[in-house]
């Protein structure tokens, strides 16, 4: 699997919830190589909390295994269009 997006700046809470509908295994690539499972909120806590800066995430790179999930994160990404996610 290649990654499909970068994240650059985008609000975590909503990045959050809109993972919290994806079907399939998210995983979430740092620059160092890590892999982490972003289904599981330890994965969440752990890696987004080295790549928060300010509120937004500073870089990242994203895998999935559904391609739903990857539609619904490629939106989020370049439109910020949340979809049915319940944000908040």
């Amino acid at each position: 699997m290649t990654p499909i997006l970068s994240l650059h700046n985008i609000d975590v809470t909503e990045f959050l919830a809109v993972l919290d509908t994806c079907e399939g295994n998210v995983y979430l690539v740092t620059k160092e190589g890590d892999r982490l499972n972003l289904r599981s909120k330890l994965c969440q806590l752990v890696g987004l909390t080295k790549l928060i800066e300010g509120g937004k995430i500073a870089e990242a790179s994203i895998i999935c295994e559904n391609k739903n999930d990857e539609s619904k994160l490629f939106r989020f990404n370049f439109f910020g269009d949340t979809g049915n996610a319940k944000v908040g």
